[in-house]
C-alpha cells in the first residue's frame, strides 16, 4: 500500500480534529463522561451490538475518508473494540474520533491517528513491531491484528500493567509488554520489522533505529508542542524521512527528556 502523504497547516489540522487537546479538554470530557453516568447511561450496559455498530460507522465516516485503505487495518480497526481501553465512564465517547484521558496525565488516541499510523509502517503477517508507549493498550492491539507480533514498553508501570491486564482478557496473545524506559528499545528482542512512538520525543532515539531491519519503517511524532508525525525507512543507503502530518502527542518522557 502507498500512504498518501499529508501536508497539514495548524488550522487544518484543528478542522480535521487531529490531536490537539489541552487540558481543559480533558478535563471538559471527564467531566461529559461522569454527566452520562450519573443520567444512568451506564457504559456497561450498552450492547455490544451498539458499540460494533459505532465502530463501523466510524471507520466509514472518519478512517477511510483519510486515505486509510490497507485492508489489515481496516479490519483491526472495524474489529477491535476501543470502548474497552478507556475508562468505564468514558466508554459512550469511545467511538467519537478524539482522544480521551487514560489517566497518570496520558491520552488514548483518536482512532484514526492511530489508523494512519498503523497503515504508515504499511503492515505484514510476518511483521515483529516494535511500540514505545504502550498507554492503554489499544494502539497495540490494532496493530496486533495486522502483524505476527507486538512488544510494547510503557515507562508509567501503572498504565502498563493495566493495559497488560486488558490485552490478556480480550485475548490478545501477540502482544507482549515490558515495564521500562522505551528510549532503549528491547534489544534483546531486536531488530524490529517496524517500531511505533506513541510519545513525542525531541529527536527519534538512536537505539530505535538501530533496531530497526533494513526495510523497516518507524513511524513517531517528533518535537515539541505542535509535531511532527514522521516515517523513518531503514534503507541500505541510509535513513529516508517522510512527513505525514502535525499532530500533538504527551512529550516522551525518561531518558529522552535529557537527549539533546
Amino acid at each position: 500500500m502507498r500512504l498518501r502523504r499529508v501536508c497539514w497547516t495548524r488550522a487544518a489540522v484543528v478542522r480535521a480534529g487531529m490531536v490537539l487537546l489541552g487540558l481543559a479538554g480533558l478535563i471538559a470530557l471527564g467531566s461529559v463522561g461522569r454527566n452520562l453516568a450519573a443520567r444512568g447511561q451506564e457504559p456497561g450496559a450498552a450492547d455490544e451490538t451498539v458499540f460494533e455498530a459505532r465502530r463501523l460507522r466510524l471507520v466509514a465516516a472518519e478512517i477511510e475518508p483519510r486515505g486509510v485503505n490497507h485492508p489489515a487495518v481496516l479490519r483491526a480497526m472495524r474489529t477491535v473494540p476501543r470502548h474497552r481501553f478507556v475508562p468505564e465512564s468514558l466508554r459512550p465517547l469511545a467511538y467519537e474520533d478524539q482522544p480521551l484521558p487514560i489517566g497518570a496525565g496520558q491520552t488514548i488516541s483518536q482512532p484514526s491517528l492511530v489508523a494512519m499510523m498503523t497503515a504508515a509502517v504499511r503492515p505484514k503477517p510476518t511483521f515483529r513491531v516494535l511500540e514505545v508507549g504502550t498507554g492503554s493498550g489499544y494502539q497495540a492491539a490494532v496493530l496486533s491484528r495486522c502483524v505476527a507480533e507486538v512488544d510494547s514498553i510503557e515507562v508509567v508501570s501503572e498504565l502498563g500493567r493495566r493495559a497488560e491486564a486488558t490485552l490478556r482478557a480480550l485475548g490478545y496473545r501477540n502482544v507482549r509488554v515490558h515495564i521500562g524506559d522505551g528510549f532503549d528499545g528491547w534489544p534483546e528482542r531486536a531488530p524490529y520489522d517496524a517500531v511505533v512512538l506513541t510519545a513525542a520525543p525531541k529527536r527519534v532515539p538512536k537505539p530505535l533505529l538501530d533496531q530497526l531491519r533494513v526495510g523497516g519503517r518507524l513511524v513517531a511524532p517528533v518535537g515539541r508542542g505542535v509535531q511532527d508525525l514522521i516515517v523513518i525507512t531503514k534503507t541500505p543507503q541510509g535513513l529516508v524521512t517522510e512527513s505525514l502530518a502535525a499532530v500533538r502527542f504527551v512529550p516522551m518522557t525518561g531518558k529522552a527528556e535529557a537527549d539533546r
